[in-house]
C-alpha cells in the first residue's frame, strides 16, 4: 500500500471537513456527528455531514451524492471528520469504502495510519477484495 504524505491542500480539505460538522453538529435530533469533504479533480470542493435515520447514510454518501449531482466525475481526495479524532479525521466504514472502491477506486482517502500519522491511500487499498460485479462474457 503505497502512503503518501498531506499536501497544504489536504490540510484546508480537513479542515473544511471539521467546519461543516461544526456549523451542523447535532448530537441530538439529526444526529449529525460526522463532517466530510471531498476535492474533485478539478480542485471542487464538497462538503457534507452524515444523516441518521433507519438505515442512515454517511457523510461520505452525502457528500459523493452532492458532488455527483452537480456533474463531477473525476474525484481527487476525500476525508472523513469528528473533531474529537486523532487529528481530526476518521476513517471510512466498510460500506464507504465499498461506495468508493464503486465509483472512484483511486480516490485518495485521508486516513491515520498505524502509526497515527496523517497519511493519503488509494480507495482500493482501504478495502481488499472488494466485491466486483461478475462480468459474463
Amino acid at each position: 500500500m503505497e502512503k503518501l504524505s498531506l499536501t497544504p491542500a489536504d490540510h484546508a480539505l480537513i479542515e473544511q471537513a471539521l467546519a461543516v460538522l461544526k456549523n451542523n453538529f447535532d448530537d441530538g435530533t439529526y444526529h449529525h456527528t460526522v463532517g466530510c469533504a471531498l476535492r474533485t479533480s478539478t480542485g471542487q470542493t464538497y462538503q457534507g455531514v452524515n444523516c441518521d435515520g433507519i438505515h442512515g447514510s454517511c457523510a461520505e454518501y452525502v457528500t459523493m451524492g452532492m458532488a455527483i449531482s452537480a456533474g463531477a466525475r473525476t474525484f481527487d481526495t476525500i476525508v472523513a471528520a469528528h473533531d474529537h479524532s486523532l487529528h481530526g479525521v476518521v476513517a471510512p466504514c466498510g460500506n464507504c469504502r465499498q461506495m468508493l472502491f464503486s465509483y472512484c477506486p483511486d480516490i485518495k482517502v485521508i486516513v491515520n495510519d498505524e502509526q497515527g500519522h496523517l497519511v493519503k491511500v488509494a480507495a482500493r487499498d482501504l478495502l481488499p477484495f472488494a466485491w466486483q460485479p461478475i462480468v459474463v462474457d
